[in-house]
């Protein structure tokens, strides 16, 4: 059974730091990619970040460049995504995700989500 599940989200204050995890499962992790969406309420969900971990290739949205970093540990099937400055329109549900590749391929597992709120 495919599993992903997410941790590490919390309340911190604006320009403070967390560090998500995403521990995977029941799939072949090294020929996968694992990307990071989030959803804020009222808004619809947008993708953060993915890593490929067949070449460790990443990706970001423009909002969090220079902010956020994935991570792969491919020994322990785990994605990590440390958030740097982190500032109040990060506030969402993060989920991490599975597909083939970053892009050109549907995302066909879910995590349940963990909350990040950032207060100003």
């Amino acid at each position: 059974e495919v599993q992903l599940v997410e941790s590490g989200g919390g309340l911190v204050q604006a320009g403070g730091s967390l560090r998500l995890s995403c521990d995977a499962s029941g799939f072949a992790f090294d020929g996968h990619a694992i990307g990071w969406f989030r959803q804020a309420p009222g808004k619809e969900r947008e993708g953060v970040s993915c890593i490929s971990s067949s070449d460790g290739s990443t990706d970001y949205a423009d909002s969090v460049k220079g902010r956020f970093t994935i991570s792969s540990d491919n020994a322990k099937s785990m994605v990590h995504l440390q958030m740097n400055s982190l500032k109040p329109e990060d506030t969402a549900v993060y989920y991490c995700a599975a597909a083939l590749r970053c892009s050109g391929s549907p995302w066909g597992s879910w995590g349940q989500g963990t909350q990040v709120t950032v207060s100003s």
